[in-house]
Formats: structure tokens, C-alpha cells, sequence
């Protein structure tokens, strides 16, 4: 049961309306085709739940697929891309897509026992993919502690994040049909 209520300017835009925002804001083919690959585990996650009850599939599609929106032009501005896409999107009206947004980098909140959320599988999914190509949370966070690390402060945030992570992990295998074998099982999700 969510306890969330829907804003009535809310909207969720089909698969076609977030690859026409993609390519409408410049997103780079490579942030494309990350933001497919997220889009694909977030799916197969939600896919395999024992019980979807409230789970919305389209609101989990349009969220991993715009969740990066603002990432190209955040590489040239520093931007936080978490934060500018999420005003970009609930600019157009797409409120609960625009909070799952801006949580995908870090949960604002997280009950280990409450009700899964979107924004958690979204969250999560990103944790997952490098590029475009599904990897274990271990190689993702090496990968970004690489890229994003710089100093100890920050290497040290992300690997907190990353507790995080794998506590979500945990919830989410919890709540699915192959548990934690088919989250293991990502890895060998194939391109479309």
C-alpha cells in the first residue's frame, strides 16, 4: 500500500514521450543507452515481485529512462543532475517522476521493513548498471569510486551510498520470486 498521494498536475509519460525528452534535452548516446539498460533491470525487478500491489511499471519505466535527463549537460555546468533533472521534469508536469529522480543518486529515506518503493528500484537499478552493461554492486562502486572519488570525503560518501545499496538489494530480493538469485542473475540480462 503507498502512502504517497498522487499531485493532480501529476503525469507519466510513455516509453516514446522519455526517448523524445531524451533526445529534445541532448542527452548523449551513451547516457541513452545507461538509461536503457536501467530501465531494463528496474523492469525485470519489478517483473519478478512477489506481490506488485501499488507498484506502478509505467511510473518505474519513465523514472529509470529520464533519470539521468540533465547528466550531459550537468558534465559541462557541474550541475547536480539529480537535483536539475528532477526540477526539469516537474517542470512538465511529472511530479512523482521528478522525486524518484532526484532520490536516485541517494534515497532521501529508507525503511528496511516498509513497502517497496519505485524510487528504491530505480535507485537501486542505477547501482547496478555501469555504462550500459549490468555489473555486481561491488564492480559498480569500484567503478565510481575510480571516476568520482578524488579525495577521501567523497570516496568515503560513496561508499556509504553504497551500504545503502546493498541493504536495498536486500529488500527488494526479499520481495521477489527468485530472490536473491535472480538479482545476482542481472548480470546476464542481455541487450535489446
Amino acid at each position: 500500500m503507498k502512502t504517497e498521494r498522487q499531485p493532480a498536475s501529476d503525469r507519466v509519460p510513455s516509453e516514446s514521450e522519455c526517448r523524445a525528452l531524451a533526445e529534445e534535452h541532448g542527452m548523449l548516446h551513451n547516457i541513452k543507452a545507461h538509461s536503457e539498460a536501467v530501465m531494463r533491470v528496474a523492469t525485470s525487478i519489478v517483473d519478478d515481485l512477489v506481490a506488485p500491489d501499488g507498484m506502478e511499471r509505467p511510473l518505474v519505466v519513465a523514472a529509470a529512462l529520464l533519470h539521468d535527463i540533465t547528466k550531459t549537460r550537468a558534465l559541462g555546468t557541474r550541475e547536480r543532475h539529480d537535483k536539475s533533472g528532477g526540477e526539469l521534469v516537474r517542470g512538465l508536469g511529472m511530479e512523482r517522476v521528478a522525486r524518484i529522480i532526484e532520490q536516485h543518486v541517494y534515497l532521501e529515506s529508507f525503511a528496511p521493513d516498509g513497502p517497496l518503493l519505485e524510487s528504491e528500484i530505480v535507485y537501486y537499478a542505477d547501482k547496478r548498471v555501469m555504462h550500459d552493461t549490468v555489473v555486481s554492486l561491488d564492480e559498480r562502486l569500484e567503478d565510481l569510486v575510480v571516476r568520482y572519488g578524488g579525495t577521501p570525503e567523497r570516496e568515503a560518501l560513496i561508499r556509504g551510498n553504497f551500504e545503502l545499496a546493498r541493504a536495498v538489494e536486500a529488500k527488494i530480493a526479499r520481495r521477489m520470486r527468485s530472490g536473491a538469485r535472480g538479482l545476482q542473475a542481472l548480470c546476464g540480462l542481455a541487450d535489446e
